[in-house]
């Protein structure tokens, strides 16, 4: 399961973050797609590398395989995991932008600058069922991207390929976008704001104390809790000015809806845990993560690794 949030600074810099949450890694790494790299896209849908990016991911056949990335150009996207939605077409289909499934991170932030651009983009595309290779079968996913001004859901199902505008900036699993924003009404009595004591009979009750308005807001780890959850708190978070400041808000929301080892059961047997927590900031185009076992940020600046290089850079 995971959780994704974007958000903006006010001066045109965007921050785009998320948790992979999973039984285990993949051992995952940070990635550079430097603008000289030469994509093997199986359906030339990625003809080259407009924008360089950096990203977390693993490399298969000299492939990067993003679970998020953002550009130089400040468009960012993560893929969450979308099991028992999502779709893929079977086979490319003529006269359409044929995308595989593994490369679709790849493709929205070599190719596109904005949010605009790859929505426009998105009325032509299909996207294919063709894995990497027989090791890693295509996942299934949607997608959260952003820019500075705003952020998009993809959802590709049985119903074709749908594009949301995500006007609450956070994605988290199934079911469907639609349904998560929809499910927000349930809780419009929710509020940040500190209760005032109120008379029953002779008696005056007064709170407990802060957050007593938050009743309500669920704790669980299941995806329409952590919707909920992460929708609350990104939406009351405090606007912030410096890198440092946002870098904090990502990571101090994103624990929120982080997932603890031994609580929460697959159907596998195994637990899921907050593997990593990954934000891409377009201002100094820099990654940042942390990890399960790990809880230092680490950092990487995409200007130190070679943008304008020929392979493939790993962290």
């Amino acid at each position: 399961m995971c959780t994704g949030i974007r958000f903006s600074d006010g001066r045109g810099n965007l921050f785009l973050a998320r948790n992979l949450d999973w039984t285990s890694g993949y051992g995952e790494r940070v990635v550079v797609t430097p603008r000289g790299y030469a994509p093997k896209s199986p359906f030339k849908a990625i003809p080259g590398i407009r924008f360089a990016t950096i990203g977390m991911g693993i490399v298969e056949e000299d492939t990067p395989l993003y679970f998020d990335c953002g550009n130089e150009a400040g468009l960012a996207v993560a893929g969450l995991n979308f099991p028992g939605y999502a779709a893929y077409a079977a086979q490319p289909v003529d006269g359409a932008t044929n995308v595989a499934a593994f490369e679709f991170p790849l493709w929205v932030a070599s190719q596109f600058a904005s949010v605009d651009e790859v929505q426009t983009a998105l009325e032509r595309v299909t996207i294919v069922d063709r894995p990497i290779n027989q090791k890693y079968p295509s996942s299934l996913l949607h997608w959260i991207i952003g820019d500075a001004k705003r952020a998009i859901v993809v959802e590709t199902t049985l119903s074709g390929l749908q594009v949301f505008d995500d006007d609450v900036d956070v994605l988290t699993n199934q079911p469907g976008f639609a349904w998560h924003h929809e499910n927000l009404r349930n809780y419009l009595n929710t509020s940040p704001v500190y209760p005032e004591a109120i008379e029953l009979g002779r008696a005056r009750l007064v709170p407990f104390g802060s957050g007593s308005h938050m009743r309500g807001i669920p704790g669980d780890y299941t995806s329409p809790s952590r919707f909920v959850r992460a929708a609350y708190v990104h939406g009351h978070y405090p606007n912030q000015s410096t890198e440092e400041e946002n870098v904090s808000r990502a990571f101090h929301t994103l624990q929120q809806v982080a997932m603890v080892d031994g609580c929460a059961a697959m159907d596998s047997g195994g637990f899921e845990k907050t593997i990593y927590s990954g934000l891409f900031s377009s201002q100094t185009t820099t990654y940042y993560w942390n990890t399960y076992d790990d809880p230092a940020i680490r950092r990487a600046r995409l200007a130190d690794h070679s943008p304008g290089g020929t392979a493939l850079v790993v962290v």
